[in-house]
């Protein structure tokens, strides 16, 4: 097995480990909970996994207030996307456009067949057309990878352990049979503090696995790696410099993280939705070597 394909099975294995692992949370919760809450929220589990299924491509597009890109718009966007799906060996995914100046993008979908890239206005205007092609290069490895799905899956089962640490907060200050239970109190307390955290350590771990697989496939399929690696200075400088508010259970789906007031750096490394993007230049910068006179990576 080459190395190009033990990082993807690895990666892949782990990720949906770590979305098993997300919906044992949900279904913990109920357990701790007792009563009838642990039925429901098996079902509440198995029904964010049908809904991240079928109809995670059209949450993430509407989530970023994204708009399809007509035909004969962006004609030399258009030609990129062709070229890439031919290159990566998949159907051309629906492009959208993002009404926002920060650089920033993401791919999402179930599947090749049905997969979407997103685009900001201000990556088409901001970034050279080298390093937009490398950004582009990186969604396509999202969906050739095939790891659009999870993440999806994973970002709505995290917003949904979210919410209901909410409303058992509510539940609490407001009243309820917890208060006359002190096992059902403490049930609900470790609810409401630990599900929500343990929840965004599983996601993030997802998304920064999926990010360094999908930087080196990029790297790989293009025959060099400097053009992602400057493209993701070029996102850093412009995502601290233009800020763009997303809902945080989909921040892990782009290629930058665009809520730059979390930066992962220290203990908060743990919470950041992206590996650093210094870890991820120098990883780049490595496969450019390794890649100093070997042909440009083909599918087998």
């Amino acid at each position: 097995m080459s190395t190009v394909a033990r990082t993807s099975f690895n990666t892949h294995l782990r990720t949906w480990v770590l979305i098993a692992g997300l919906s044992a949370l949900l279904v913990g919760i109920g357990a701790i909970l007792g009563g009838g809450a642990l039925y429901l929220f098996v079902a509440i589990a198995v029904i964010m996994n049908l809904v991240g299924y079928w109809f995670s491509d059209k949450i993430a597009i509407k989530a970023s207030k994204a708009k399809p890109v007509p035909e004969g718009e962006l004609p030399e966007v258009r030609a990129m996307v062709g070229e890439l799906a031919r290159l990566y060996e998949v159907p051309e995914p629906r492009l959208y456009l993002i009404p926002s100046e920060q650089p920033n993008a993401f791919a999402t979908g179930r599947n090749p067949s049905h997969a979407a890239v997103a685009v900001t206005q201000g990556l088409l205007r901001h970034m050279p057309t080298d390093q937009v092609r490398g950004v582009m290069a990186h969604e396509f490895s999202h969906i050739k990878n095939r790891d659009i799905l999870v993440s999806s899956i994973a970002a709505m089962i995290a917003a949904a352990i979210a919410w209901i640490a909410n409303i058992l907060q509510f539940s609490l200050l407001f009243g309820g049979n917890s208060r006359d239970n002190p096992i059902g109190m403490i049930g609900a307390l470790a609810a409401m503090i630990v599900a929500p955290l343990a929840a965004m350590v599983l996601q993030m771990a997802v998304s920064r696995q999926r990010e360094y697989l999908a930087d080196a496939t990029a790297a790989r399929v293009l025959g060099e790696g400097k053009s992602l690696a400057n493209a993701l200075r070029t996102l850093q400088r412009g995502t601290e410099a233009v800020p763009l508010k997303v809902n945080p259970a989909t921040a892990s789906l782009y290629i930058a993280n665009p809520m730059a007031s979390f930066r992962g750096r220290g203990m908060s490394k743990l919470f950041s939705t992206h590996p650093p993007m210094e870890e991820r230049i120098s990883r780049l910068e490595q496969i450019d070597a390794e890649l100093t006179g070997v042909r440009r990576y083909t599918f087998e």
